[in-house]
Formats: C-alpha cells, structure tokens, sequence
C-alpha cells in the first residue's frame, strides 16, 4: 500500500482547521478510492468522509478522551462498500501518518505530541475494531441468508428433491465461507472446498473427523455447552468465536455459527456450520494493541501498559504487596544537547536493554513511561526487600558506559521507590508519589535511590499547589507588605523601613517570602510580583512622607529598602520601570533603597551591573544584602555600585554567645572599617537585644533592624515606634 509523502507542513492556504481538515479528508479519500467497491465519484466519495474525519479529529483532541467515535469510523467505511482488504489498511496508514499533522491545534494548551500519538495508535485500534465488527455483522447476515436458505431448500427437498439439491449445491460449493455438515454425534459428513483451503487444503483432514477432537485450549467452557444443548435439541443455533488446530500446527482463528437442521417432524438429525476465517483480522488487532500499548523507539511496554499491570497491582488479588521504581537518567539532557538526539535514542535503546535485563523474576515489568524516564514494577508478598533490590540491579545496570557512535557515554540514574500493601492508592498517587521521590533523589546529588516519604510528599505537592496559585493570588489581591524599621544606631531614630511582601493564602494562611518567592523565581512571576511590590513601597514611602508631623524627622522613615530578586536583575526593563515608578509617585531617587544579596553579583560582569549603575547615578541607593555569607572577593567590592552594605544575621546570632567570640567581634569590626573606607554604610539584619545593639554600635555599625526594635508590621506603626529607650 502507498500512502502519499508526508508534508513537512501544511500547503500554503490551508491556515485554518477547516482547511487542515479537509486536505486530510482529500489525501484520505486519494488512497483508498481505488480500492473501493462504491459507484460514487472520487469527489462525491471525498464528500462522504468528510464527517467522518470530523469525528476522527474531534476524538483526538476530546476531553475525556474516547475511542468510539473511531469505532464508528470503522463501521462507516463498510457502510460506504470499502470492503476491499486493502481499504481498511490503507485507511489506517493515513490516519497514522496525517491525523495529527493536520488536526492537531496551535493552541497553548494543546495535548503534548507524545499524548497526540498514543491516542492516534488508540483510534486506529478502535478503528479496525469498528471496520472488524461491521464487516463481521456484514459476514454474518450473509450467513444467516445462507443458513436460512439451506433450511429452506432442505424443508423443499421434501417436495421437489431434485430442484432443491442443485440450489443447495450451488449454494454450498460457492459460498465465501466454510460450510460442514455434520451428524449429531459429531462426525463430519461433508466440506465446501472453502473450509478446506481454511484447514489447509487437505479433504482427508476434515472429513470424518469428528468435532470433539477439534477442541483448543483457548477454548471457554461456554462453547462446548452451547454444542451439548444444541445436538440435545435444546437450541436452534449459536455464535462464537473459536480457534482451531490445522494439521501443520498453526492456529485457525474463526467465527463460527453453528445451526440445527430438523427433519420435517421437528425431530433433530443434522449439524450445520458457517465459519469466517478471522485470523488475518486477529493479527491486524493483536499488531495494534502491541503498538498501542509498547514504546516504538525501546520496544519495552509504554505509559498505557504500565498503566494497566499497575492498575492490576493495586487492586485485589493474591499479591499483597508492590514496589515501584521510577526512574530518570542524570545528565541525559546534556547528552542530548550536545551529541543530539540521534545519539540520545540509540543511548536510550541500549539503556532499555540493559534495564530489561534487571527484571527476570515472575511479577516483574519494565517500562519508558517517555523521553528519559523508565519505571520498574515488582509485585508480591516480598517487595520490602525486592524492590530494594531491583532498584541497585537498575543503577548497577547503568555503571558500566555504553558506547555510542566511538564514544563512551556515562549516564546515571536517579531512583524513587515507593512500596507497600495494595489496594490503599490509585495508580495515579503511586506514580506521582514516585516521581516526587526521584527528584528528591536527584536533589541529593544522584546515582542513588530514595524510599517515598509521606511528610515530603505533602511538602512537595504543597509547593506545586502554590506555585500553580501563584498567577491567580497576584490578580486577586492576595498579597500584602510588612514593613521593618531600619533603626539608627546613634540615637535610636528610624531611618527607613524594610517591605517584606507577605502572601494571604486562602487555605495556608499567610505566608513567608521563603515559602513562595522561589516559586515565583522559578515561574518567572517575580518580576510582576516585584514591580507590584516596588510600586505599593513607594506609594507607602511617598504618603509617610506627605502625612508625617512638621517635627517628626526622627521617627519619619527617610527611605524605603526593596529586594531585588536575581531574575529581577536580569530584567531588561528595571530600570525604566524603577524611574516610572518613582516619577507618578514623586518619591525622590535619595528616598529609595533596592536590596540586591550578595550572591546575585557574585561574578557579575559588566552587563549585569549596568542596570545597577544606572540606577545608582540617579541617587538609588544599592544595597549588598546578606554580605558575608558568600564567596566574592572583597577587592570586587570597589567595582559594585553599591553604598550600603547590610551584614547578614549569622554575624549578630554570634554575638548572643556567652562570652562573645573575639574573632566574630574581629570580623565585624574588620568589615565596618572596609565599608567605611570605601564611604559605604553598614547595616545590620537580626539584631534581638540591647547587648547585641550597643556591641555594634561600638563596633561603628550606621543602622540596624531586627525584633529588638521591632517585628515587621502594618505601614501605620512605623510613626508609633518609641525607640529612645532602645539605645
């Protein structure tokens, strides 16, 4: 069969669905066309697949995903006479090569490639089901016009012996499908030359025979019953499908219809069957559940497969206990980037095999759930110890290196087992479960394994539920800012105050930024949410100003600080968006502080540190946050644009020691006279108590900002701090 080359896209003009949809009906109705048995024209056949089609790209894409609209498929191209045997797989093999090239949407939220071809293999199985059922159905009422016919004419060999034998004959030496007439105790009195080209061609081996020796072992209890009421006279008929043995050995694969044949009392005396040879149809669906259910690329069974043994794990049956092991190959990806992905699949292939390898024992399975993620299934009473076992076979399998086009390779892999009895989670919690748990693995380094843990799994799912809140929080309004006065350490006035943004989850509560900020780190959403915040400080800072008394300078927070995320850093529009903020609120540049910590700049180059510059010259003032808890070289501070060094708390949580450390007093007072040197102020994070205050004072610390003064709060207590009994 030939299906037309594959388009690398869509010819120009067809833009739209329709227009996808309907190059994929033409190229459909050009294949199978001549194969037909229709007195339809080409275009008028074109026209009749078009709802069809409509219902095949409509199932790809549905929402829970069914298979019987391409069931309906099926049927309908025997209903338009493409009976022909090469109709149905050349239908086939466009489905499989077109459907989702032309019916899969360019939306955002369209199903993964990988999920569009698993459910395209689906409808294909589905669709052969329905062609299959509809041509059987089809098969079957010409057998029963055959049945009924052969009744009749042995009713009328009664009446007119001679007439009725030669229709009989004609009837019984031309049909399509095999026709045997036995006695009731079985024995077979005569064939059609159709049921013997299905045995093998040899008359000796059917004739006198009888049925019982014809049994299978795929045989239901069920058929031989329904033969017992039947030669019993209990039954005028039945239906199954049944396999048989041919004299060579191969299997014969049949619907068979069997029907009774009485004289003209009513009194039974012989057997009639009917049988269609189904076995090439029987193939055609065992080679697309294998393809349905087994990974194209490795051969080993896929999602859908995996699926289904652990479905059959978890619920009730004589294995009390599973293991499961996920896992997912360190440094795959940078193999792939570097050698592609050419180099990647044959790697996987050779990983496959090696990971097949490790799982001989009964109960045991191995599958590519996709790209470089595998996962192993044990299963039974033992799996305590088992699936301990099959994960170090899985990590030793993948010691040695495998080479590739001349190279040795060496990857790794990252192992989450979960374990225990069945039937207390659905297949979907043990995999999510499991997944959590490789990662946690891959956290600690690698090339290892980790037993699933119900407290970090809670933790991680928690974390997905508030980065996936993250969007939706910021649009409602579910954020607010704290503010910490930033103190003088002189004489105890307020020089500034800290925004610290908190989150006001509906079910968590309110949240710290530790619990959400690297979230929004890794969505990207801190630099919406950092603008907001950066905004809301400066209008704060702008209306502190305008509604503080005439005398109240001492108490009146002189300037705002802001953090700076890194990815904030990297923001092509800071800059522009700092100015635009600070002109609609008429906050001057003097007023504001933006916290960068000192990690971000550690090795920043000069394209980094433009932005930062930019800002300085306009009277931003830049603060190093967290100094002294990373590894930049003091020298690099000279070329930083930054004036305020804030020492991290670490410094001050030494100071509370009885005696205080000499060396940390050294360190501190080490870095306040490098700042000083280079005309940078120094402030200190975390300061609890008047001991640690008057310390740093002495030390020459400018500001300070910590529970002892105050714990972050609303905007209106920054103006009722009484500080003057703090110093």
């Amino acid at each position: 069969m030939k299906v037309p080359s594959q388009p690398t896209e869509p010819e120009a003009g067809d833009d739209g669905p329709e227009d996808r949809l309907r190059r994929f009906v033409t190229i459909w109705s050009r294949t199978v066309f001549p194969a037909t048995a229709t007195s339809m024209t080409r275009q008028e056949f074109e026209r009749h697949l078009l709802p069809p089609a409509r219902e095949l790209c409509a199932a790809l894409h549905a929402r829970p995903f069914d298979t019987a609209p391409a069931h309906r498929v099926g049927q309908a191209l025997v209903a338009a006479h493409c009976t022909d045997p090469d109709a149905l797989a050349r239908s086939l093999g466009v489905v499989d090569a077109y459907l989702v090239l032309y019916c899969a949407p360019a939306q955002p939220d369209a199903l993964p490639a990988e999920e569009l071809r698993s459910r395209c293999s689906r409808l294909q199985h589905a669709m052969a089901a329905g062609y299959a059922q509809a041509l059987r159905e089809r098969t079957l009422a010409e057998q029963e016009s055959i049945a009924h016919s052969a009744l009749a004419a042995q009713s009328a060999a009664e009446k007119a012996l001679h007439a009725t034998e030669s229709r009989f004959r004609a009837v019984f030496d031309g049909a399509a499908i095999g026709i045997g007439i036995a006695d009731l105790e079985g024995t077979i009195l005569e064939v059609n030359e159709t049921l013997t080209r299905m045995f093998g061609g040899l008359e000796h081996a059917v004739l006198r025979h009888n049925i019982a020796e014809w049994s299978h072992p795929e045989d239901g209890p069920h058929v031989w019953r329904l033969y017992d009421e039947l030669v019993r006279g209990e039954r005028d008929h039945y239906r199954v499908e049944k396999p048989y043995y041919r004299a060579d050995g191969t299997v014969l694969w049949t619907n068979l219809t069997v029907s009774l044949l009485r004289d003209a009392a009513g009194v039974p005396q012989y057997q009639l069957a009917l049988m269609e040879d189904t076995t090439e149809r029987r193939l055609l669906n065992l080679r697309l559940r294998y393809e349905a259910t087994h990974d194209a690329l490795t051969g080993l069974p896929n999602r859908t497969l995996f699926f289904e043994r652990l479905e059959k794990a978890l619920g009730p049956g004589e294995a009390s206990r599973f293991g499961l092991c996920y896992l997912d190959l360190d440094g795959f990806k940078v193999i792939n980037d570097s050698l592609g992905h050419s180099t990647g699949d044959r790697l996987l292939v050779e990983v496959a095999d090696r990971l097949q390898s490790c799982v001989a024992a009964p109960g045991e399975m191995i599958a590519r759930l996709g790209g470089d993620e595998f996962v192993a299934l044990t299963t039974g009473p033992g799996t305590e110890r088992q699936v301990a076992e099959l994960a170090d076979r899985m990590l030793t399998a993948l010691a040695a290196p495998i080479s590739v086009d001349g190279r040795d390779l060496t990857v790794r892999g990252s192992v989450g087992i979960v374990e225990g009895p069945a039937g207390e989670r659905t297949p979907a919690e043990v995999l999510r479960s499991a997944d959590i748990t490789m990662y946690r693995a891959k956290s600690a380094g690698g090339n290892r394994f980790e037993y699933a843990d119900d407290e970090a799994d809670a933790r991680a799912i928690t974390r997905h539920g508030l980065t996936t809140a993250l969007p939706a929080a910021l649009e409602r309004g579910e954020f607010f800012i704290e503010y910490q006065p930033l103190v003088r350490l002189g004489d105890g006035s307020v020089h500034g105050a800290e925004a610290l943004v908190r989150w006001c989850h509906p079910q968590h509560g309110v949240l710290g930024p530790d619990r959400f900020i690297p979230l929004a780190e890794n969505t990207g959403l801190i630099v919406p949410l950092g603008r907001w915040v950066l905004q809301e400080s400066v209008r704060q800072a702008r209306f502190w100003q305008d509604e503080a008394p005439g005398g109240g300078k001492a108490t009146r927070p002189l300037r705002i600080n802001v953090n700076l995320s890194p990815t904030q850093l990297h923001h092509p529009g800071l800059v522009a968006e700092t100015v635009d903020v600070l002109e609609r609120s008429g906050l001057e540049p003097g007023a504001l502080c933006l916290e960068v910590t000192e990690s971000a700049l550690i090795g920043a180059d000069d394209d980094l540190l433009k932005p930062l510059r930019q800002l300085a010259e306009m009277g931003v003032d830049i603060a190093l946050d967290d100094f002294g808890t990373g590894y930049s070289n003091l020298a690099n501070l000279r070329r930083l644009p930054v004036s305020v060094l804030k020492l991290d708390r670490s410094f001050t949580q030494g100071m509370q020691q009885h005696p205080v450390d000499p060396v940390d007093i050294k360190i501190v007072e080490g870095i306040v006279q490098l700042a000083h040197s280079l005309e940078l102020a120094v402030t200190v994070e975390g300061v609890e108590t008047s001991a640690q205050a008057e310390q740093l004072r002495q030390l020459g610390c400018d500001t300070a900002q910590g529970w002892y003064y105050a714990r972050p709060g609303a905007p209106d207590r920054i103006h009722s701090l009484v500080l003057a009994d703090a110093i």
